[in-house]
């Protein structure tokens, strides 16, 4: 039987009388780049950060890596990866001082953090870049070593939230490789994005609207059933049925 990281029953968060995710169900396996899309306003939002243990559900059911959504959250957080492309890294520090600070958080040794700084940087051939100040690095280089921290504990699930936003084509492709690599360790990937060709790099695509899961399956189950040549012409057509704004 296929290994699921994340498995979700009628997830339901309200704030007072307004239901911002409404009765989602959905699962990821172990390994698989997930897609979970939605215009703004659409609940994704809200459910990443049930998901990532930072909020708990009005009621439903799930785990994610193991953990229940309900009442075990810390134990969550410690099993996840989290990069998000409104704040990832600290531009007042130092790389190597990003590294050691996001390793303590997530409850690596000194022993494990040096080894795990020096193995990362040659990685990404930034080994004359360990005491550059974030702030000076190029906008590529920050989400490639953002990227990196985020998986710095071997995490069972990485959630990017829009981690290539503000960046050039040829560097969000590089970014991707990246997400291919982790994924072909078993790495669970969670995404979400607003470039809809990077949906078309996902195993599986969610389209939220309203708060609830209006299309769920591959690239090209959506395109075929949405009859759209790719999955911005999906996106476009599915998100228009939106009835609630920002």
């Amino acid at each position: 039987m296929e290994e699921k990281s994340v498995v979700i029953r009628n997830l339901v968060k309200k704030f007072g009388n307004f239901t911002a995710v409404d009765n989602i169900s959905f699962e990821v396996s172990k390994g698989e780049i997930f897609g979970f899309l939605g215009a703004n306003g659409a609940g994704k939002t809200t459910a990443m950060r049930i998901l990532c243990g930072l909020s708990r559900p009005t009621s439903g059911e799930g785990t994610v890596a193991g953990f229940r959504i309900k009442d075990q959250q810390e134990s969550i957080k410690r099993h996840i990866g989290y990069m998000s492309q409104k704040f990832s890294l600290y531009p007042d520090l130092k790389v190597w001082e990003n590294i050691e600070l996001f390793g303590g958080i997530y409850g690596l040794n000194d022993r494990q953090i040096a080894a795990k700084t020096d193995s990362m940087l040659k990685a990404l051939s930034m080994e004359n870049a360990r005491d550059m100040y974030i702030r000076d690095m190029p906008l590529g280089w920050k989400q490639k070593l953002a990227f990196s921290i985020a998986m710095v504990h071997d995490p069972e699930i990485v959630f990017l939230d829009e981690p290539t936003g503000g960046v050039d084509p040829v560097t969000r492709r590089n970014f991707w490789e990246m997400i291919y690599e982790a994924a072909g360790r078993d790495v669970t990937v969670f995404v979400t994005t607003h470039y809809m060709d990077e949906a078309e790099y996902c195993d599986r695509v969610s389209v939220m609207v309203d708060g609830r899961i209006e299309a769920l399956g591959s690239p090209a189950e959506l395109k075929e059933t949405y009859g759209a040549k790719d999955m911005d012409g999906v996106f476009t057509k599915i998100a228009g049925r939106a009835e609630r704004g920002e």
